[in-house]
């Protein structure tokens, strides 16, 4: 793994998720920039895994690890959960392990 383009990666991807975030929180206060960034993410690490080293640890690894963020997508289900917002943290759950799963397969399937 080539340091060098992990932390490149990362340094792009993890702003690239606070920006996302916080422009579609200036709609809506429901966590759909996390569910975006988490889906785009799972379609970036299928899409990648067969690629070569060097574009691996930079998209995969580095891009796609900052990108992607589970303790955000746990927070937001939790929340929903404290304030008894039940539909909404089932829905968040469900639907960003399906669409995560089916991103992913995507993403290998193009590969």
């Amino acid at each position: 793994m080539n340091t060098f383009y992990v932390i490149l990666g990362a340094a792009i991807g993890a702003p690239a998720r606070f920006a996302i975030d916080q422009y579609i929180r200036k709609f809506t206060h429901q966590p759909y920039g996390i569910f975006i960034v988490n889906i785009c993410g799972s379609f970036i690490l299928g899409i990648t895994f067969k690629s070569s080293e060097h574009t691996h640890d930079l998209l995969a690894i580095g891009f796609a690890g900052a990108f992607t963020t589970w303790s955000t997508f746990m927070l937001d289900i939790f929340l929903a959960y404290e304030l008894r917002r039940y539909k909404e943290a089932g829905l968040n759950l469900i639907l960003s392990l399906g669409f995560g799963l089916l991103a992913a397969w995507l993403g290998l399937s193009l590969a």
